[in-house]
């Protein structure tokens, strides 16, 4: 992903933060003719020093999973993204879109048997954390037939672009009234990116 240095993140928390918060991504892998592309729920772990690893499982029927092999594949991470318009300025400018947005690249290896059983115990349990469904309490060979039809893995992670557009290149009173009119929008991408855009400029301000 192309990401102008002004707009590249590198805080680490934050990043995980963001994958953890936007965590359905599209799994990109090549077929050896054409790129292809699921949307998974995925678990963000991360390991010793500034390892990641990304965990995750599709059905078995989404030929997907036999592209993996020794391939470095990409995990797109899509968070609020809106339309700016040029009447936001106190000068003449042309349109634009602010957007979060992290690119995650890694290797892939299979996930199987009691390992398996435990990421989806933890997705289970994550999701239904208010509730007291868990894996655990149901019927095991009910389980054991729904995991024979579905595939998990997990991906060590090898690099994240992490691209953040949130007008940083505009003055003070081209930022204020850009928030301005976001929140004045009020629908969720457009408030979240205000959101975004107040976090970055005083975060360059301390």
């Amino acid at each position: 992903m192309h990401i102008p240095k002004l707009y590249r993140e590198e805080d680490r928390e934050l990043i995980l933060n963001f994958l953890k918060q936007n965590n359905f991504p599209a799994l990109v892998t090549f077929d050896g003719e054409k790129p292809i592309a699921s949307h998974l729920p995925v678990e963000i772990v991360p390991t010793v020093g500034d390892g990641l690893t990304i965990y995750s499982h599709m059905s078995k029927a989404n030929p997907q999973w036999k592209t993996f092999g020794g391939q470095e594949i990409l995990l797109i991470f899509q968070g609020a993204h809106t339309y700016i318009s040029p009447r936001w300025y106190n000068h003449v400018n042309v349109p634009t879109w602010n957007y979060m947005m992290v690119h995650v690249y890694g290797k892939v290896r299979m996930v199987e048997g009691d390992e398996f059983y435990s990421l989806l115990s933890r997705l289970v349990g994550h999701h239904e954390a208010h509730s007291n469904y868990r894996l655990e309490s149901l019927p095991q060979d009910f389980v054991k037939k729904e995991m024979n039809g579905t595939v998990g893995f997990a991906v060590d992670v090898t690099r994240i672009d992490a691209g953040y557009k949130l007008s940083q290149n505009r003055n003070d009173e081209d930022h204020a009234n850009i928030i301005r009119e976001l929140e004045g929008r009020g629908d969720v991408n457009s408030v979240e990116v205000a959101k975004g855009m107040r976090g970055k400029r005083a975060e360059n301000s301390e």
